[in-house]
């Protein structure tokens, strides 16, 4: 992976692949450039794909001190080592830090996120709450597995689906990234959706949801189109709140090709 200096000279690690207008993948939380892998590959064939692991993740650095706005540095490097028009597809948590990132003056062109996992209503304000509350423990404790387990039932996963994970090789990388996952929880904010920081999103972008998500998930993505001036929504039928890369992929190739044609003939 190749290397670029966020603004408070922190190392983050990328890797481009494919040739053509260049688009951003943001992961979310647990994510790394090789999670975004798949989907990178699928948009090659179009795009300069750029993936990367987030500050604290895989080969990036990190600081003693975290900040949302050091993440929204960050992507500003990556931007602007990628140059001009750029498009950027953010994932779950990384599609809220997408969206601040816009709304902060980033030059993000077009933008789509995938459900955004912020609280639409009161219990989930307090179900988010009380996840912090209990997250930021254990990592205080030095507990990161039970910080990813944690996170692992807030998604859904079954307790003993996850009990197998652990003696997974994959878990270890889990819990490397454990800590990360404050990160995405300051990213969030309370849960509050945003709407008048969103208001000041003026990309064209697009709001993608799964149609087997749940209902208010569904829901939010709906109050987040709303929100922002230029967004479309769109619902993929049969996915969850972790989409096939070869289901959203052509949405993106569609969305990002024929909008940044529109752009430079407008």
């Amino acid at each position: 992976m190749d290397k670029t200096l966020s603004c408070d000279g922190t190392a983050i690690a990328y890797r481009c692949q494919g040739d053509g207008p260049p688009v951003i993948l943001v992961g979310g939380a647990l994510s790394t450039a090789t999670t975004e892998a798949p989907l990178a590959e699928l948009l090659a064939s179009r795009f300069s794909v750029v993936t990367y692991d987030r500050r604290g993740r895989g080969s990036s650095g990190d600081a003693a001190r975290y900040t949302v706005a050091r993440e929204v540095e960050d992507l500003a490097a990556l931007i602007e080592w990628a140059g001009s028009r750029v498009s950027v597809f953010g994932m779950s948590s990384g599609g809220a830090l997408a969206l601040e990132a816009q709304a902060a003056g980033l030059p993000i062109d077009l933008l789509a996120v995938y459900e955004p996992p912020f609280a639409p209503d009161a219990p989930a304000l307090r179900a988010k709450a009380r996840y912090a509350s209990r997250l930021h423990r254990l990592l205080s404790a030095g507990d990161r597995a039970g910080a990813v387990e944690l996170f692992l039932s807030l998604t859904g996963i079954p307790a003993d689906l996850v009990a197998r994970m652990r003696h997974a090789p994959l878990w270890r990388g889990l819990e490397s990234l454990a800590h990360t996952l404050a990160y995405d929880d300051a990213v969030l904010g309370d849960g509050t959706v945003p709407v008048e920081r969103l208001r000041s999103v003026d990309a064209r972008t697009m709001v993608i949801t799964g149609g087997f998500s749940p209902t208010p998930m569904r829901t939010l993505t709906r109050i987040l189109a709303d929100a922002i001036p230029r967004a479309r929504h769109r619902t993929l039928t049969g996915q969850t709140h972790d989409p096939a890369p070869q289901v959203i992929a052509p949405v993106l190739v569609d969305f990002f090709a024929k909008d940044l044609y529109v752009g430079q003939a407008s």
